[in-house]
């Protein structure tokens, strides 16, 4: 069975065995893409954020914590956003069980849209950019990480086991849905370009000010096997753009 978006996560042996792989210290989420983030965000204190696809809405936690004025997550999973509601009690946030597609943004509202490793779920991108640049005040940024297109354009080397050791890159100009076996499931993403997401930002409106693809730093691993692994290929890719 293939599961599309936030699907898979209400599959209980998958979403328990995700949790555990996504709480290591060297996961790309935490080694690499996490540092990126903030670095990205830059200043978020009083600001108003969004976050599509928030998971179990740690990041939220985190951006409250640091002096996030509200934060609103946006999540599909029946599993996560029990988990996000557990992980934020406080009042200056709230949890809505919608997929970014299927959410009714509003107008002109938020100083910060964000989003993590979820983006490359999407089918039509052009329409969910014109919905963040809807919601977005003047001015408002929207910063948001993707699995790296060098590592989506082919799932060839990842057939067997799931530590790659090799990565193929093939049909890299092909846009598309693309199929991942991944935790003993098989998911659903969507490969672009880092050309096709610039263009599709640019041509929504946003002005791109910032791009990372994901530079380990030997400092944010404690494995010196896992930080030279992750020298060898990007696995992130991660823009900043302004309304």
């Amino acid at each position: 069975m293939d599961f599309r978006g936030a699907s898979v996560y209400d599959q209980k042996d998958f979403f328990s065995n995700y949790m555990k792989r996504r709480s290591r210290k060297d996961s790309p989420n935490n080694a690499i893409e996490g540092p990126i983030m903030y670095e990205l965000i830059g200043d978020f204190k009083g600001k108003k954020v969004l976050d599509l696809g928030c998971g179990d809405a740690t990041f939220g936690r985190e951006l409250l914590n640091l002096g996030a004025g509200f934060y609103t997550g946006i999540e599909g999973s029946s599993q996560m956003v029990a988990s996000a509601r557990m992980n934020l009690s406080e009042e200056n946030a709230a949890i809505q069980h919608d997929t970014m597609e299927s959410y009714k943004y509003p107008t002109d509202e938020f100083d910060i849209v964000t989003s993590r490793f979820a983006i490359h779920y999407v089918s039509d991108l052009a329409k969910l950019f014109e919905s963040v640049h809807k919601a977005l005040k003047d001015n408002g940024k929207f910063v948001f990480s993707v699995q790296h297109p060098l590592t989506t354009s082919s799932f060839i080397s990842k057939q067997t086991g799931d530590k790659r050791g090799n990565w193929i890159v093939d049909d890299y100009f092909i846009e598309g849905e693309r199929k991942e076996p991944w935790i003993e499931q098989t998911v659903v993403k969507y490969h672009r370009t880092i050309e096709q997401y610039f263009q599709a930002l640019t041509q929504t409106g946003f002005s791109v000010e910032g791009l990372r693809e994901g530079t380990p730093k030997r400092e944010n691993f404690s494995s010196e096997e896992e930080f030279s692994r992750r020298q060898r290929i990007p696995v992130v890719l991660a823009f900043s753009c302004v309304k």
